[in-house]
């Protein structure tokens, strides 16, 4: 069988993706977050409350490596931690309006910036890219942001 000429995914993506995570630290450092702090305030968007098992299955995360981030974001006023009053054993997480404000001020920046990253591709090509793109990430379990 014949080597295809096409590189792999990977190998074109992981540069990409690199840069993208670069530009994304400072805009998400300067709304008091960290990767993984984002990451659990866009899936707690999704849905209001979330036990912290499953908030971590969903972002892609051992439910122990989150309790620190966890634990700023819930000192920093941008998510609660409430016992579920149907299993004492269980805390439910929820986004505070302080959250949903930093959220929404780092997606905004964030997004601006890819606009600015992919400026240079045909309109359609830019649209083609991201149904692409959001039907691949469907695909797969996400991996934890680094």
């Amino acid at each position: 069988m014949a080597m295809s000429d096409r590189p792999d995914l990977a190998a074109m993506l992981f540069p990409f993706v690199r840069e993208l995570m670069a530009m994304e630290r400072p805009i998400l450092e300067a709304n008091g977050l960290t990767m993984w702090g984002y990451s659990i305030l866009i899936t707690l968007g999704r849905e209001p409350v979330r036990t912290q098992a499953a908030l971590a299955e969903m972002i892609g995360a051992d439910k122990t490596r989150i309790i620190a981030d966890l634990d700023t974001l819930q000192e920093v006023g941008m998510i609660t931690r409430d016992v579920d009053p149907d299993d004492r054993r269980v805390r439910l997480v929820a986004i505070t309006a302080k959250g949903r404000r930093a959220r929404d001020r780092a997606q905004a920046a964030i997004q601006r910036e890819e606009e600015r990253i992919l400026a240079p591709l045909p309109a359609a090509d830019r649209r083609t890219f991201l149904r692409v793109a959001q039907s691949l990430a469907g695909l797969v379990r996400p991996d934890p942001p680094a």
